[in-house]
């Protein structure tokens, strides 16, 4: 077992092209024995955004703060605190905080080999 405080977690600053005042956390991972995914946190500073990129795996969000705006190829959807989102494999796709003066922050599960 492993337990973990994801105020005790580093913060670093993703090298993402097109990111933009984004901070990512990983509190478990295989580095923590986790035998299938990894879970990072992100934090999106107001007006900040993750690319508007895919790749080969699914990804598992849930909101724990905030609200932002997931930009997909079909369109724009609403998160807020509380959702959970699936952004499937090849999917393409970005987060956009909306707010102008709070943080957006999402746990992002993904397999463990792409933490």
């Amino acid at each position: 077992m492993y337990i973990t405080d994801l105020s005790k977690v580093e913060k670093t600053i993703p090298k993402m092209e097109g990111a933009k005042d984004i901070y990512k956390q990983i509190p478990l991972s295989k580095d923590d024995g986790a035998p299938t995914f990894s879970f990072r946190v992100f934090t999106i500073k107001p007006g900040g955004n993750t690319p508007f990129h895919k790749h080969p795996y699914e990804h598992m969000n849930y909101v724990i703060k905030g609200n932002a705006i997931l930009v997909t190829e079909n369109g724009e959807n609403l998160v807020k605190e509380g959702d959970f989102a699936l952004v499937l494999p090849e999917e393409k796709h970005q987060y956009k905080n909306s707010s102008l003066d709070e943080d957006f922050v999402m746990i992002c599960a993904v397999p463990k080999e792409y933490q």
